[in-house]
């Protein structure tokens, strides 16, 4: 079992020798090439050797979701202690405050052995990346047993970068703007159920509906329209 300093040892040796051209897509997904270029697990069994493992394959980030304390409380998959600041991000900050949800989804492909430095071999990797006009791609240098945690950091420092400009696209679009007549939810709320009313009315599963209705404490707001839909069938 790894411990807390290998974890930060593969976060301190992470070094990305080429960031993709472009930031996560506001409205779109984003489909991101990967390259991990590591010193084998074995190097010190043959230092004589010079070659380094490529690890290659694609992450898949979704389009932005605009989420709230509420919504966020509402979803599966966080640890306690990270419910327990979504509540308290709900008192400070208040119920319907917006943030932004970002989603990724790994398919990890090929791996290949590579004669070479580490750093020689990522720069190669980098140069095709660029005579191929490649922008979407990432080429990081990490630890072999803990390739993985770079990564993670490389989809850290990805989305930092590109959450400036994925807020700026929201307000522009009013998509953040609170609606008063339904407890200062975002308009993008509004305009996702409305999306998820109309696949509703042309034979999406309703219960789809409902809970996004109930993720956003809104159910009773639209309880009407919603019974109505089983009326028309």
């Amino acid at each position: 079992m790894q411990d807390r300093r290998d974890w930060i040892r593969a976060i301190e040796k992470t070094a990305v020798v080429r960031f993709p051209k472009q930031h996560l897509a506001t409205f779109g997904h984003t489909n991101i090439a990967y390259y991990v270029v590591t010193e084998p697990a074995y190097r010190d069994l043959a230092p004589e050797k010079r070659e380094g493992v490529v690890r290659m394959g694609r992450v898949i980030a979704q389009k932005p979701a605009i989420v709230t304390p509420t919504y966020a409380l509402n979803l599966q998959g966080f640890s306690p202690e990270a419910y327990e600041y979504l509540r308290h991000a709900a008192r400070t900050q208040g119920p319907h405050s917006p943030g932004i949800l970002y989603r990724y989804r790994n398919e990890a492909g090929k791996m290949d052995i590579v004669s070479g430095l580490t750093s020689d071999i990522a720069r190669r990797i980098s140069d095709d990346l660029d005579r191929r006009k490649e922008d979407l791609s990432v080429v990081m240098v990490g630890v072999d047993e803990l390739w993985d945690v770079s990564l993670l950091k490389f989809i850290y420092e990805f989305t930092s970068s590109s959450m400036a400009s994925n807020v700026q696209e929201f307000q522009s679009m009013g998509m953040l703007e609170p609606q008063a007549a339904l407890g200062g939810v975002p308009r993008a709320a509004v305009l996702q159920i409305e999306r998820l009313f109309r696949e509703v009315e042309q034979g999406r599963d309703p219960e789809d509906l409902k809970r996004e209705l109930d993720r956003w404490g809104l159910f009773d707001h639209y309880e009407g329209r919603f019974l109505g839909l089983f009326r028309r069938r």
